[in-house]
């Protein structure tokens, strides 16, 4: 069938009926089902790895955000996008989305903290500057955890977007093509990146933007080889030293995987540094009896354990890490999502302006030359 567009509603303010809080989970259940079965291929449903089992139970696929992206991007019968996930991953969504498809968030307000902790002015100012102060020219690296509007600004300077995974050969590009580089928004992944890569950590400096010039001298700026942007991911930076300790006190010989967002302390102390599909791949090739500390969302860690019931799976916090805003997403926003596509409206559509759009893909292409 051809694809066929239908009309977005006049308005997409997040505003759940009242309607969708009152239904059972049962019914909730029921409800998705047949608006998925109703819309066929039209429709493609993605899960972030961190989303809650009652909304990613739906999804058609599981995965990080640029992998759900271009899964997406794929699937050329399908002409709406719904992620489950957080805004930044709608964007990148709809940044890589064919020319015919409609990207949805199901709650509007699930954002993500570490992508608004840089903010495109801010990261202007932090440019001018270190760009004036170093005689060798400064590569932007953002990391795939930022708004569609840090990716175009990092696009139109020559740099490139990385992921946990990728993040070390991109760096290394960066390096290779200017005296610094300038890595955005999240601080532990661009130190712990860098120190893995040989580069000490004097040579390191962290800008703060709520600080004249960074809370760095101009000195500072020259000395150092990467300039980190402060941020930093809500959930990962919880975890510490003390939780890994505990960990291997009270299950001898368990082996710790920390996700490169957690701090440069945990990370050296920890067995494995990976992304969540180096985590998934550990524990699922593990074997029985294995026994894993995991330091990254609790949402992957229970299913893990679930998923895999002959080996010992336990967060590095037993207090429980959630992305708070990840969890916005519910069953009832997604049946309401789903449903209004099904009576031919497009509520909470995700759309990032063409000139924004451009750019992006710009830095996004650049990172898959590179790897």
């Amino acid at each position: 069938m051809g694809h066929v567009m239908i009309g977005v509603a006049a308005s997409t303010l997040n505003c759940l009926p009242e309607y969708y809080v009152d239904l059972s989970d049962q019914q909730l259940d029921e409800h998705i089902r047949q608006a998925k079965a109703a819309l066929g291929s039209r429709v493609v449903i993605l899960g972030h790895h961190y989303q809650r089992d009652e909304v990613v139970k739906f999804a058609d696929f599981r995965g990080d955000s640029l992998k759900l992206s271009r899964l997406a991007a794929n699937r050329k019968e399908a002409d709406f996008i719904v992620f489950c996930g957080v805004h930044f991953m709608a964007e990148s969504a709809d940044i890589l989305r064919d020319e015919h498809q409609v990207v949805v968030l199901p709650d509007l307000s699930a954002g993500c903290s570490m992508a608004d902790m840089a903010d495109r002015d801010q990261v202007e100012v932090c440019w001018e500057e270190v760009c004036r102060i170093a005689s060798g020219g400064v590569v932007p690296v953002t990391y795939i955890n930022s708004t569609a509007a840090i990716k175009a600004f990092v696009g139109r300077n020559s740099g490139a977007v990385c992921t946990s995974s990728n993040a070390g050969k991109v760096m290394a590009w960066a390096l290779a093509h200017g005296e610094k580089g300038l890595f955005i928004p999240d601080e532990h992944l661009g130190r712990n990146t860098a120190y893995r890569m040989g580069i000490p950590l004097d040579a390191m400096a962290v800008w703060d933007p709520r600080q004249e010039m960074g809370g760095l001298s101009e000195e500072e700026v020259r000395r150092a080889r990467v300039i980190l942007w402060k941020g930093h991911c809500s959930v990962h930076q919880r975890f510490l030293p003390e939780h890994i300790e505990k960990a291997r006190k009270n299950y001898p010989g368990i082996r710790v995987i920390a996700h490169p967002e957690c701090r440069w302390d945990v990370c050296q102390m920890a067995d494995d540094v990976g992304s969540t599909e180096l985590i998934i791949t550990q524990v699922n090739e593990g074997g029985p009896g294995s026994q894993w500390a995991i330091g990254t969302e609790i949402h992957l860690v229970k299913r893990l354990a679930q998923e895999n019931p002959d080996r010992t799976v336990i967060s590095l916090d037993d207090c429980g890490c959630l992305c708070s805003t990840m969890y916005r997403i519910s069953p009832q926003h997604l049946c309401w999502t789903l449903e209004s596509l099904v009576e031919g409206q497009v509520v909470n559509r995700v759309q990032v302006d063409d000139e924004t759009r451009r750019w992006a893909r710009v830095a996004l292409d650049r990172m898959l030359q590179i790897v």
